[in-house]
């Protein structure tokens, strides 16, 4: 049955499957539509690591001879860059593809309607934007590795913490993208939160030097959060703030975003 304005509304909670099957299932279902495109998005995971890494890195860091706080640009910029391509790869699938798989393609509905509890469908595409949040920030690690810019074994730890840093966006930004009806809406998002967040966040100089109200927005933004424990791990040094500060802060992104997700979720494809 469909309803007057589109939505399938799911099963009853007691005829439909439990347990994680279905959650993989979904996974599964992206990874395989993955499939006809991740040859373009293999290519620019390393190239675009590359270019940047050389133009900034090396380019911008030639004029910057003092380093910053003591450490060479590049290896300060790096641990950056991978936290804001975390953060950028996690919205770019949180926006498009959510609002498309509601109103254009509308593979949630179908979803909705196998059926799959809102928990899967939500689960499902999350658990694939950490796939790909993770692999193009191992490409990422794998260039800066090359251009001796790690520093630390820890800097392995930047692998799961980028999975992190991306389910503590997406998961606010599939709430989003669930709410709005128009992709005009997702632009304006890009415009007043993704840029201003990648320019001030501690990617490209460090937070002291913006302006006090500045500062304390790049506090408060989750990229921060990252940019902090991804460098002391590509540094092998502490963090500027606590490590478990840090870790509860995206966590509890994670989870605020998740709850918001899931109601704009089952605001849409339930009745």
């Amino acid at each position: 049955m469909v309803a007057v304005d589109g939505s399938i509304p799911t099963r009853t909670p007691g005829h439909a499957p439990r347990g994680l099957a279905p959650t993989l299932s979904v996974l599964e279902y992206h990874l395989v539509d993955y499939r006809r495109t991740w040859r373009s998005s293999a290519v620019s995971s390393f190239v675009l690591p590359l270019l940047t890494m050389v133009g900034f890195g090396l380019g911008v860091g030639a004029y910057v001879t003092q380093g910053v706080g003591g450490v060479d640009y590049l290896d300060f910029l790096v641990p950056g860059l991978i936290a804001s391509t975390a953060l950028q790869v996690a919205v770019g699938e949180s926006t498009w593809p959510v609002l498309g798989n509601f109103n254009w393609t509308r593979t949630y509905l179908a979803q909705a309607a196998a059926p799959l509890r809102v928990v899967d469908i939500l689960g499902g595409h999350l658990a694939f934007v950490a796939v790909r949040v993770l692999s193009s920030s191992a490409a990422f690690l794998l260039v800066a590795a090359l251009f001796g810019a790690l520093h630390s074994v820890w800097a392995l730890a930047i692998l799961p913490l980028v999975v992190l840093i991306g389910l503590a966006v997406a998961t606010p930004v599939f709430a989003y993208s669930a709410s709005v009806r128009t992709d005009s809406y997702l632009a304006i998002l890009f415009r007043f939160a993704v840029i201003p967040m990648t320019l001030f966040a501690g990617v490209f100089f460090p937070v002291e030097s913006l302006p006090m109200g500045l500062r304390w927005a790049a506090y408060v933004s989750p990229l921060w959060h990252g940019v902090d424990l991804c460098r002391a791990a590509t540094l092998g040094v502490a963090p500027q703030w606590s490590v478990p500060g840090h870790l509860l802060y995206l966590g509890a992104w994670t989870v605020g975003g998740w709850l918001l997700a899931r109601a704009a979720f089952r605001r849409r494809l339930v009745l």
